[in-house]
């Protein structure tokens, strides 16, 4: 999928895990515009636990996550920070793919 998509300039795999039924990732993605993107998935039967977060030159773009911190928003545990991570918002459930498509089509702008 990071190969395919055309944002995707490189990417790096910073920590892989397997066990029976489980998978935990971490990957470090260079953007064609010199944005990163952080992913972390913890992937089992029971969970699904996700961040997906875009910056630039150190500065938040978007963080899509489920951590359960944020009870009052509506789409709970599914939010995103928007610029800032005090700006939480309410987001739905998001994959890679997800996130790919959102970041490609703000690049070609």
């Amino acid at each position: 999928m990071l190969e395919k998509s055309l944002a995707v300039k490189s990417y790096e795999i910073l920590d892989y895990k397997q066990g029976d039924s489980f998978y935990f990732l971490k990957i470090r993605v260079e953007l064609i515009d010199r944005s990163v993107l952080y992913i972390r998935e913890f992937v089992s039967e029971e969970d699904y636990n996700y961040s997906f977060q875009w910056q630039k030159n150190g500065k938040l773009i978007v963080r899509w996550d489920n951590a359960p911190h944020h009870k009052n928003v509506e789409t709970f545990p599914h939010h995103k920070h928007v610029g800032s991570k005090d700006n939480v918002r309410p987001s739905k459930e998001v994959s890679l793919e997800d996130v790919l498509r959102i970041i490609e089509e703000k690049l070609k702008r």
